[in-house]
């Protein structure tokens, strides 16, 4: 078996996300920041389903923990060949006037400075120049990347825009490693986060204006992460879905 990490995985897409990479045979690194009755429940469900999982508690915005994280990881005896960076924030809606330096710089220390350190410590273990077996990394980024989010989450927007040049930079870095290196951008999709923002009925709110009428859910962001993961020689690097 190999290992698939996958950040914040205790709830929400992160969560759909680990469930079903256990289901295609992954032994899943679940981590998380702080609720570790959450973690416990993920693991819960994919032992019942008959897979394999641990926990791993880390603030990825701190590159101490994400060092320790990964050298937990080293400890489990199995490979790590894949990634999902999917841990995300964002706080309450609102216009650049009222953005402080601190809420700006957690949003992009989780959301980007986070990304690229698990980035960092996953090209080391997987990159077949240092022994590795090769692997997928997959980034979560947001349609908010291309869209901006004016006048709620322009913070945010950006910051899944710089998820956006990492996806782009490192795949053509690292894909004769053995790498592959794919984004996947999800739309108005019900999970809690938008209670972070201040409106949890955010989706129901817009979703008159979506094609499909209506907001998706993490299962199906999950089912394009698992694909992204898995389908070498179909997926292409450096890709965005």
């Amino acid at each position: 078996m190999a290992i698939a990490l996958v950040t914040g995985a205790s709830r929400g897409i992160g969560k759909a996300t680990a469930l079903q990479l256990a289901r295609e045979g992954y032994t899943v690194a679940v981590n998380y920041h702080h609720n570790i009755k959450a973690a416990t429940d993920v693991i819960a469900q994919i032992v019942e389903e008959g897979g394999k999982a641990f926990a791993l508690r880390a603030d990825i915005s701190d590159e101490a923990q994400v060092m320790a994280m990964f050298d937990s990881l080293d400890r489990e005896g199995e490979p790590l060949t894949a990634l999902v960076n999917n841990a995300g924030i964002l706080f309450e809606q609102s216009t650049i006037e009222n953005l402080s330096a601190e809420r700006i710089n957690r949003v992009l220390g989780t959301n980007v400075t986070g990304y690229f350190l698990c980035c960092r410590e996953a090209v080391k273990r997987m990159a077949l120049k240092h022994g590795g077996k090769g692997g997928a990394i997959v980034n979560v980024s947001s349609a908010a990347s291309r869209l901006g989010a004016p006048g709620e989450y322009v913070d945010y927007a950006a910051s899944k825009g710089a998820v956006d040049s990492l996806t782009t930079g490192l795949a053509l870095e690292v894909a004769a490693q053995g790498i592959r290196v794919n984004c996947v951008r999800p739309g108005l999709i019900y999970t809690e986060i938008h209670a972070s923002g201040g409106e949890p009925g955010r989706v129901d709110r817009v979703k008159s204006m979506l094609p499909m009428q209506r907001g998706g859910q993490p299962e199906e962001v999950a089912q394009a992460d698992c694909l992204a993961v898995e389908r070498e020689g179909v997926v292409r690097d450096g890709q965005f879905y």
